[in-house]
C-alpha cells in the first residue's frame, strides 16, 4: 500500500476508533451525553481519572483522555470547549504505531489524508482536527467493537460506509 493509502486508512481507523470508544462509554455510563463529559466526571471524582470502560483502559489528562484498547491500540484525544473530540498529527502517528499491524505515515501523508476527508473532518485550529458534528448519535455509525485499520469510505454526509 502506498504512503497516501496508508495515511488515509490510518486516519479513518482513528475516526472509527473514536466511534467505538463513544459506543463503549455510552454503554458503560448511559447518562453521558458526549464523550467529553468523562472529563467533568473525573474532575468531580464521580469516576476515577484512570479506569476501564468496556475493552478500553482510560487515563484522563489535561484537556482529554488516552484510551488503550485490549489489543494495545492507543487513542489519545483532547476535547474542545464545545465537547468536540480533537486530535493532531502526533496523536494520529501514535495511534498508527500502536495498531496490531503498525501503520506509519509521514506528516505530509497525514495532512493530505485529513484534507481528503473534508467534510468528515474539519480543522478547528492550525494542525488540530475534529470529526464534523452530526445530528445523529455517533454510536449509530459504529460497525465494530474495536479499532480497525480497514479501509472504509467517507460518504458525503460525513458517515463512514
Amino acid at each position: 500500500m502506498g504512503q497516501v493509502g496508508a495515511a488515509h486508512d490510518l486516519v479513518l481507523g482513528h475516526v472509527r476508533a473514536l466511534d467505538a470508544i463513544d459506543e463503549a462509554m455510552r454503554a458503560a455510563i448511559p447518562s453521558l451525553e458526549r464523550p467529553a463529559d468523562v472529563l467533568d466526571r473525573a474532575r468531580s471524582r464521580r469516576i476515577g481519572r484512570n479506569g476501564r470502560i468496556g475493552p478500553y483502559a482510560y487515563t484522563v489528562h489535561g484537556a482529554g483522555c488516552r484510551f488503550v484498547h485490549d489489543d494495545g491500540t492507543e487513542i489519545d484525544v483532547d476535547f474542545s470547549t464545545d465537547g468536540s473530540e480533537v486530535f493532531d498529527l502526533w496523536r494520529l502517528r501514535r495511534y498508527g504505531l500502536s495498531l496490531p499491524k503498525p501503520l506509519e505515515a509521514t506528516d505530509e501523508g497525514l495532512r493530505a489524508a485529513v484534507r481528503s476527508l473534508y467534510p468528515l473532518l474539519t480543522e478547528v485550529r492550525p494542525g488540530w482536527w475534529a470529526v464534523r458534528r452530526r445530528s445523529e448519535p455517533r454510536r449509530a455509525r459504529s460497525t465494530g467493537e474495536g479499532p480497525t485499520s480497514s479501509s472504509p469510505s467517507a460518504r458525503p454526509d460525513g458517515r463512514l460506509g
